[in-house]
């Protein structure tokens, strides 16, 4: 059972909001979609909040989406929406946390998956429409002025929007994605066309990795047969340093767009546990229960020991934009590998998803004891940085096997979700013993 919020149509956009609430049950028949939107926004500042009317009562939210109400209400006809903001009760922890658990099947099951990047500012009316004009194969129609095209684009693609962590399971569930902004809109695979084409972004590659990802999930809206389709190590890989406001969000929005069998894991959306406990369940569910894991308050770092051993070191690396931005690493084995039906010196090619953090040359492949994946690492003095924790060779890798067990030694690692400075490190926790040096 989830609540639906009936926007009701005024000809006037200034007038005051005025909704109603109403239960709903999503059914689970061969029914793709439902006779509703869910919106995709920000929240934006918990300060100067607008007011709108609910069956007669006055419910506090946020600018943002009282604008992004404004702009989407019809002037004559009702508009029915799943807002999470209004359709779970934000004070009522236990609710929320039900609630999250649905929230991937929600948005799987909209008739359309509504993104509100903000009003219109910066020339956004502009960039959509060159975006849109890009997408039909055609030149702009303003050859004159391609600088402020572009800074336009650039200045829509840097709204928070693309930063935030939930938004990633929203349009990975989206079946049909509208782009709203102000009173512009474009259609979502029309929007992942033309910005791939204009692809002016290459020399910022923060700017890169944030839109490239997002693109890739809405691009795929329209051939989704369902959601959840990705496992949880791979999400997390990609993912992790996107923004949330609170830290259990970015767990749990991840886990929601997974398809690994999380019943069994101590992942459920409780944000009652404390963050420390949530990164050690997070690390054990994704790598082993053998490891030792410890974590330091509301850091985002976790420090790993364990027993593994290596299996060889990365060659190559080379980037594919025209799959998400996934790396293809070339794998050269150690004697370690022959268990693996690899031979010694020998190569291989892996490709992988894009990472938060990218593959190098030189780093190395592990498996740790107990794991089911390889991980892939880096040596920094005295430990290893885990730079991919769960990697998924290709099929025909075979499982080490029992006989390797006095191969294995003690490995320290730590997964660093903050990308803290190393000097940091050293300062709050002092030398780091030598468990992880290669000999």
């Amino acid at each position: 059972m989830i609540r639906l919020l009936r926007l009701l149509p005024h000809e006037s956009r200034n007038a005051a909001i005025q909704c109603q609430l109403f239960n709903y049950t999503l059914q689970d028949s061969g029914r793709r979609t439902h006779p509703y939107e869910a919106l995709s926004y920000v929240w934006g500042d918990l300060v100067n909040l607008e007011s709108i009317s609910i069956g007669g009562y006055e419910l506090p939210v946020t600018q943002n989406l009282y604008k992004a109400l404004s702009h989407l209400r019809h002037r004559s006809i009702d508009r029915i929406l799943w807002v999470d903001a209004v359709c779970i009760n934000q004070y009522d922890t236990m609710e929320k946390e039900r609630q999250i658990r649905f929230m991937a099947k929600i948005y799987a099951q909209a008739s359309c998956v509504v993104v509100w990047l903000g009003e219109c500012a910066d020339n956004s009316d502009q960039a959509l429409e060159e975006i849109r004009v890009a997408a039909g194969g055609k030149k702009s129609s303003n050859q004159s002025n391609l600088t402020m095209i572009h800074k336009a684009v650039s200045s829509l693609l840097q709204r928070p929007w693309f930063r935030r962590i939930w938004v990633l399971q929203e349009v990975a569930a989206a079946r049909h994605v509208l782009i709203t902004c102000g009173s512009a809109e474009t259609d979502g695979y029309a929007f992942c066309s033309g910005v791939s084409l204009l692809d002016f972004y290459n020399n910022d590659l923060d700017l890169q990795s944030l839109v490239r990802s997002v693109i890739y999930l809405i691009r795929e809206a329209i051939f989704r047969p369902g959601y959840a389709t990705s496992e949880s190590g791979e999400l997390v890989d990609m993912y992790h340093t996107r923004e949330a406001t609170k830290l259990h969000d970015k767990v749990f929005a991840l886990l929601g767009m997974s398809s690994d069998d999380l019943s069994k894991a101590s992942l459920s959306s409780r944000y009652e546990d404390p963050w420390g406990k949530l990164f050690q369940n997070l690390t054990k569910f994704l790598l082993c229960d053998k490891i030792s894991t410890e974590t330091f308050g509301d850091k985002q770092i976790t420090l790993i020991r364990s027993k593994g051993c290596i299996l060889g070191r990365v060659s190559l690396v080379q980037s594919d934009i025209t799959q998400g931005g996934s790396q293809g690493v070339e794998i050269i084995f150690n004697s370690i590998s022959r268990q693996m039906g690899y031979k010694e010196g020998s190569s291989a090619h892996w490709t992988l998803h894009s990472l938060a953090n990218s593959i190098r040359k030189g780093d190395f492949v592990c498996l740790l004891q107990g794991a089911s994946k390889p991980t892939i690492v880096r040596l920094h003095d005295d430990h290893f940085d885990i730079i991919m924790i769960a990697a998924t060779p290709p099929e025909g890798m075979l499982k080490l096997s029992q006989s390797m067990k006095p191969l294995f030694r003690n490995f320290l690692l730590i997964w660093d979700w903050e990308k803290a400075s190393r000097e940091g490190l050293k300062t709050s926790w002092g030398k780091l013993p030598e468990h992880g040096r290669l000999q």
